[in-house]
């Protein structure tokens, strides 16, 4: 581990310049900073809105615009931490359709649009 603090060992670089990207990938350059989960709660960092927030899933889809597939895998990796999460620290039952609907059943409505019809 560096012995300076401004280095991330994590990102191989600056606090500063991986907060830089973060906040450009959620469009903006100042504020509060990215729409991040805090964990185990899974709610935002800045918001405290149940994460994926909505500014996260905006954030999200620039940033997946491309590769929708991908972002489902990340999203389920995240989603299976955010379950072994809550069964470990005991806030409950885990409602498996919840937490599909939360991190997931957002990332397919109306996306990619659908196709011209071919009426005519």
């Amino acid at each position: 581990m560096s012995d300076d603090p401004a280095t991330d060992r994590r990102t191989g670089g600056d606090r500063a310049t991986a907060l830089e990207r973060w906040r450009q990938a959620a469009g903006r350059r100042d504020g509060p900073g990215p729409h991040v989960a805090a964990r185990p709660t899974w709610r935002c960092r800045v918001c405290a809105a149940p994460w994926p927030c909505q500014p996260a899933k905006l954030s999200l889809r620039r940033e997946y615009a491309q590769d929708r597939p991908a972002l489902a895998i990340y999203l389920c990796l995240l989603m299976q931490d955010a379950i072994t999460d809550a069964l470990r620290v005991g806030t409950g039952t885990v409602d498996p359709a919840a937490y599909f609907t939360r991190f997931l059943a957002w990332t397919r409505h109306g996306w990619p649009p659908p196709p011209p019809s071919e009426t005519g």
